[in-house]
């Protein structure tokens, strides 16, 4: 289980730089449309590094890694319901995992400020939260 403490803890260096690269939140209705699409692929790399997470507690035998069309929602609900997340959590997360489904399949241009704001004003906050909801769970399974 050390492995997995290692990997997790990996995938939590990499959201902390993923808050601390997203440009200051008072100037998102400032940025140019590409600096405002960057400031989108942390967002939704944000949520990756989520879904990385909780494949990694799935990968360690905790639970059955979900398949097909609705893997995305299904993970974030099979973690949620072992106890991997608060439903509060689960409930934050599932705003990030909408947009990453909405940037993946969206064009560039389609992107607005008014959808990016409150979710890269929140990211703190939800990191904070789910990391703490990790961190409890992972130690029940690593004793």
């Amino acid at each position: 289980m050390a492995d997995l403490r290692e990997k997790i803890d990996a995938e939590f260096e990499n959201l902390e730089r993923v808050v601390k690269e997203l440009p200051p939140l008072q100037n998102l209705d400032r940025l140019s449309s590409l600096e405002l699409n960057g400031a989108a692929v942390l967002v939704s790399n944000f949520y990756n590094g989520i879904e990385n997470i909780f494949k990694q507690i799935g990968l360690s035998g905790s639970f059955e890694l979900p398949e097909g069309p609705s893997w995305h929602r299904d993970l974030l609900n099979t973690a949620s319901a072992r106890g991997f997340v608060s439903e509060d959590t689960k409930e934050k997360l599932e705003r990030y995992l909408g947009f990453r489904h909405f940037f993946s399949h969206a064009y560039a241009f389609d992107l607005e400020t008014e959808r990016l704001l409150p979710l890269a004003a929140e990211l703190p906050e939800t990191l904070r939260k789910f990391r703490e909801d990790i961190e409890k769970a992972v130690e029940k399974l690593t004793g």
